[in-house]
C-alpha cells in the first residue's frame, strides 16, 4: 500500500483527484449519505465501520455499513448529511475541513443513490466514541494493510434469470465479513489511497451512475 496515504501529500493527491466528483454531487439530491472515516488507531491507517442495530426497521438491521443515513431536507448538502448522521450514531464530531470529498455514489438494489463522503478524521480511540444503541450494535477499524492483502479480498457473481449481472468485492477476515454497497464503497476507497497496491475486482455499470 501507499505509506503516504496520510501524509499532506497523500491528503493533497486524493483531495484533487476527489475534486471533480465533489463538484458534480455535492449539490444533487440524493436518497442517503454516508461518511467513510480514514482514521489512525495505534498509529495504524484504518478504515471505520458500524454494525447496524438489530432493532432497526427494514432491510439493513444487523448490516455492516459506514456511519451515515437518509438525507435530511434540513441538511444543505450530502457532506452535511454525512457528518450530521455520524455525529448522531457515533457521538464523533467531523468537521467540514476533515472531508477530503464525494466518492463515486452508488445505487442500492431500489436505485436509490447513496452518496459516501471521505473524511480523514485522525487518531482515534474507538472507546471515546458514543455509539447510539438504537442505531448502532458495535464500532469496529480495519486497517488499510489488512484490506489490502489478496488473501482478506473475494468477490460475489450476481445472476438474474441465469445470466450473469455484475460481482461484487468482499472483504473477509475481520470481525464481520464486508459485502453489499459498504464493500462497493471500500473498493472505491482503496483505490483511492492505494492505487498501485489495489486492483479492484468490481464489475457493474450499474454502479456508476451517469
Amino acid at each position: 500500500m501507499q505509506p503516504d496515504c496520510l501524509s499532506a501529500e497523500g491528503e493533497r493527491r486524493c483531495r484533487q483527484l476527489l475534486a471533480r466528483t465533489t463538484a458534480r454531487f455535492r449539490a444533487r439530491p440524493a436518497a442517503a449519505a454516508v461518511l467513510v472515516p480514514l482514521c489512525l488507531v495505534r498509529g495504524v491507517p484504518s478504515l471505520l465501520y458500524t454494525l447496524r442495530s438489530s432493532r432497526l426497521t427494514g432491510r439493513h438491521q444487523g448490516d455492516v455499513s459506514f456511519p451515515g443515513g437518509k438525507c435530511d431536507p434540513a441538511d444543505q448538502d450530502v457532506v452535511h448529511t454525512a457528518l450530521r448522521e455520524t455525529q448522531e450514531e457515533l457521538g464523533l464530531a467531523v468537521s467540514e475541513e476533515q472531508v477530503w470529498g464525494i466518492l463515486q455514489p452508488v445505487h442500492d438494489t431500489r436505485k436509490a443513490t447513496v452518496v459516501p463522503v471521505l473524511a480523514s478524521v485522525g487518531p482515534l480511540d474507538l472507546q471515546s466514541l458514543k455509539p447510539n444503541p438504537e442505531e448502532v450494535d458495535e464500532v469496529f477499524v480495519l486497517p488499510l494493510a489488512h484490506l489490502l492483502q489478496t488473501q482478506n479480498q473475494g468477490y460475489t457473481h450476481f445472476c438474474q434469470d441465469g445470466h450473469f449481472r455484475y460481482t461484487l468485492p468482499v472483504f473477509l477476515h475481520g470481525p464481520h465479513r464486508i459485502w453489499g454497497l459498504t464493500a462497493v464503497v471500500t473498493d472505491f476507497t482503496l483505490q483511492l489511497l492505494a492505487p498501485g497496491a489495489y486492483q479492484p475486482r468490481l464489475i457493474s455499470p450499474e454502479l456508476h451512475p451517469s
